[in-house]
């Protein structure tokens, strides 16, 4: 069968990595990732982006499923569980506005910080990175917000190597998110998957199988 365009979406995601490696103010375009989502939680009070097109998602389903490299184990009860879910949330919203508050300390006037923070604790040194071409709070964020965006992949590839593929969609911050947008949006539990079954990526027992 002819595969949808969305299918290969993943595509994006390794594009993403390529061009902030070469350029860190590529993770600019990591907002996307953000905004697109919430947009279509909130616009079309469903779950579409997370089913079809999150390029993160397809691209652990690749690595996990297609070359094998997930033990497809059944994820921990609690990573399904809302106490976890929200609580990670708050924590990684908390680690947001750290970064933004650093952003913010740089466009005041604090010396810029060339490094990439892995995991919240590993800093990875980043001076190669050029970036004399913008202002140094524009470079600031581009580091803070390229090292949460490494942090949640990392993570998501833990659990997809010890778990089943897409285990990060269980617990996605973003899933989280748009899966509370949707129950606003529709009052009732369940609504606002815009997928089915095996494809759903929130809240849902059978997500990543």
């Amino acid at each position: 069968m002819k595969q949808k365009w969305y299918a290969y979406l993943w595509l994006a995601e390794l594009l993403y990595w390529v061009l902030g490696l070469c350029n860190i103010l590529f993770a600019w375009l990591g907002l996307l990732f953000f905004v697109i989502p919430l947009f279509v939680a909130i616009i079309g009070g469903s779950k579409a982006y997370c089913n079809r097109y999150c390029g993160r998602g397809q691209l652990f389903e690749l690595l996990g499923r297609k070359w094998k490299l997930s033990c497809s184990r059944t994820p921990p009860k609690f990573l399904h569980s809302r106490w976890f879910r929200y609580g990670f949330l708050a924590f990684f919203l908390t680690m947001f506005c750290l970064m933004l508050f650093s952003t913010y300390q740089v466009f005041t006037g604090a010396p810029l910080k060339q490094t990439v923070t892995l995991l919240w604790t590993i800093k990875l040194p980043w001076q190669w990175a050029a970036v004399d071409m913008v202002a140094p709070w524009m470079a600031q964020f581009a580091f803070g917000f390229f090292g949460v965006m490494m942090t949640s992949t990392v993570l998501g590839l833990i659990t997809m190597i010890f778990f089943r593929p897409r285990t990060w969609c269980v617990y996605c911050p973003m899933g989280t998110m748009t899966q509370g947008i949707c129950k606003l949006k529709h009052r009732k539990e369940g609504s606002c998957c815009g997928g089915t079954g095996k494809e759903n990526c929130g809240t849902s027992e059978t997500a990543g199988e």
